[in-house]
């Protein structure tokens, strides 16, 4: 059997039937994916994006009496019934708008009213500083809270699925294994498909790995910290990280890429790659199954 690995690969029933793991597997969580990989491309930079789009307070026209707490209330209420309205924040300056909080908690907006008339004078937050924390939720919990968070982790145990099949898929044989590792630009279609594929699939297969592994612990911090406490158990006297909790900050650190500009650059470049295989591996799956079918 090793040998059989070894040298033909495609002969064997194992490889051929991993390949159909791999193969629905990514179609069924293709488009997930490709929502994670596109958002987390993009919150590599989120510090940075937030710090452009910083909230600033909104000046106004200082004119005459200021409103109450409760006249602010009743005028938000007006435009917004049947929610919660309170103060958020209200400058000292008087020439600044002051900020009411609308809506429930956990679902709140921001909202700049005047502080003298009443008028309903726009967001507080800047729309990039609310699509930031828009993606973010979407990229954390899929926009459903702790019920996304553990789909979440089901999607990362999935990648991770992938990448551990892909990697068995991969080896061609020990005679043509260097051909995986570059795409034939002068193939015919399906051949340059499947080199594509092939060949992105090994230089970031670590990075899929990772992006499952670390997301499953994202997902499901609790049997990773039962674990660390299991192995280093708790001293009330030692204020020390442990070891293990300083791996599980690793994990945290090594998912979003927080080792430097270099190292968001790349790992931004690299979430723009599962999109491609999604593409490249549904046109295989079209060319192998739906073609054949019809």
């Amino acid at each position: 059997m090793v040998s059989s690995w070894w040298r033909q690969p495609q002969q064997m029933w194992l490889r051929r039937a991993l390949f159909q793991v791999h193969l629905w597997s990514g179609l069924a969580v293709g488009l997930y994916v490709v929502v994670i990989s596109l958002t987390g491309s993009i919150l590599v930079y989120r510090s940075e994006l937030r710090q452009y789009f910083n909230p600033q307070p909104l000046p106004v026209a200082v004119a005459g009496a200021r409103l109450s707490g409760e006249e602010l209330v009743a005028a938000t209420e007006a435009l917004f019934p049947d929610v919660p309205v309170e103060v958020w924040t209200e400058p000292d300056e008087p020439g600044l708008a002051v900020t009411m909080s609308v809506g429930p908690s956990g679902e709140r907006s921001q909202l700049f009213f005047d502080p003298y008339t009443g008028e309903y004078l726009g967001h507080a937050l800047p729309w990039g500083w609310r699509l930031t924390t828009w993606l973010l939720d979407l990229h954390d919990n899929l926009l459903a809270g702790d019920t996304g968070r553990s789909v979440n982790g089901v999607g990362a145990i999935l990648l991770l699925l992938l990448g551990v099949t892909g990697a068995v898929i991969w080896w061609p044989g020990v005679k043509t294994w260097s051909n995986g590792l570059v795409v034939d630009w002068r193939s015919n279609w399906r051949r340059l498909n499947w080199s594509l594929h092939s060949a992105l699939g090994f230089w970031t297969l670590f990075f899929i790995v990772m992006w499952g592994f670390t997301g499953i612990y994202l997902a499901f911090p609790e049997p990773f910290g039962a674990v660390v406490d299991y192995l280093e158990p708790f001293e009330e006297d030692n204020f020390d990280p442990r070891t293990g909790d300083n791996v599980l900050l690793w994990f945290t650190r090594l998912h979003f890429g927080r080792f430097g500009e270099w190292s968001k650059l790349l790992w931004a470049v690299i979430g723009l790659v599962p999109p491609v295989m999604f593409v490249t591996g549904g046109l295989m799956w079209w060319n192998r199954v739906w073609r054949r079918a019809r």
